[in-house]
């Protein structure tokens, strides 16, 4: 397995190739190859379409006694997509191109017949006038005259088509002019609107920056007042405490209502039950419905402990009698 991929055989010192016997083949020997169809043909037994580029397996041979320029020519056999017949052509290294020889018509050589039909007339006319000079001359003559005759025609159509046109070359001028004075007016126009936006757009700008300054030299609002320093309080003079200070933080205020005043209820006297018994005998007219009127309203001098001490009072005065 080693020596697979060496380049050098090893050839012992008596190796003689002359007895290697040699496989004879057959000159016309065909091999089997994949080609495309070398250009559009038209099968002549079944009238079928093959185009260029079609994939063929075609049998492949050297054509005998046919050489140019030392290289040789390929025949190829093919066939018909359709009807299975048999179609040949072969290479043509004069003219880089394939030669069709049966079995099918080329198509589109239209231009290719052309060119070969004004190959073959210039070939036989170069073969004519190779020993006969009243030929080269005559041919001359043929050819000057021919060229005189296509230059004439063509003066005489370029005349028609003038005398026809009636061209007025002051009137082309004219409009010219007036066209590039019309696209003069035109630009300047132009820069003049993109002057005047120009110009309202600064003096948009500028209003704007007056608008803003004015806003900014506008008198600001009054400051709120500042907080006095925290160390201001040792500057002041000490104030007296009031004598009642102590007393008011114990219990409360005297001249206010406490929190407690509405638990204790004042027990009414026997004086106070006459004299709410006789206002209501001294007014006869006033509704059944009526609500008798509220007690006088208690002062608010009185605290919750003078209200507490009536209470008692009243109790042990109740008690004793």
């Amino acid at each position: 397995m080693s020596e697979r991929k060496v380049l050098n055989k090893y050839y012992p010192p008596d190796f003689d190739p002359s007895k290697i016997p040699k496989l004879k083949l057959p000159k016309d020997r065909q091999y089997v190859v994949r080609l495309m169809a070398p250009f559009n043909m038209r099968c002549k037994t079944c009238g079928e379409y093959i185009y260029k580029g079609k994939k063929f397996n075609a049998r492949k041979e050297t054509v005998q006694n046919e050489v140019y320029l030392g290289l040789p020519i390929f025949r190829f056999y093919i066939k018909c997509t359709r009807c299975l017949a048999e179609i040949t052509f072969k290479t043509d290294p004069e003219n880089t191109d394939y030669t069709m020889e049966h079995g099918a018509t080329r198509n589109f050589q239209a231009e290719k017949l052309l060119e070969e039909e004004e190959k073959r007339v210039q070939k036989e006319r170069e073969d004519e006038e190779l020993n006969n000079p009243m030929k080269v001359l005559e041919n001359r003559t043929k050819d000057s005259k021919l060229e005189m005759e296509v230059l004439e025609n063509l003066q005489e159509l370029k005349d028609l088509n003038q005398r026809q046109a009636h061209v007025d070359f002051e009137a082309m001028l004219r409009q010219h002019r007036l066209s590039e004075e019309e696209r003069q007016q035109q630009e300047q126009e132009e820069d003049e609107r993109e002057t005047v936006a120009l110009v309202e757009e600064a003096r948009k700008r500028r209003l704007l920056e007056d608008s803003d300054s004015e806003d900014d030299a506008a008198p600001a609002p009054p400051r709120p007042a500042t907080r006095p320093k925290p160390t201001a309080i040792l500057d002041e003079a000490p104030k007296a405490k009031r004598k009642g200070e102590s007393w008011e933080r114990s219990i409360g205020t005297l001249g206010s209502r406490s929190q407690l005043s509405g638990l204790v209820v004042v027990r009414k006297t026997d004086l106070d039950r006459g004299t709410q018994h006789s206002q209501q005998v001294l007014t006869p007219g006033a509704p059944h419905n009526q609500k008798p009127a509220d007690p006088a309203p208690q002062t608010p001098g009185a605290s919750s402990l003078s209200q507490l001490g009536a209470y008692s009072d009243s109790e042990d005065s109740s008690g004793s009698s």
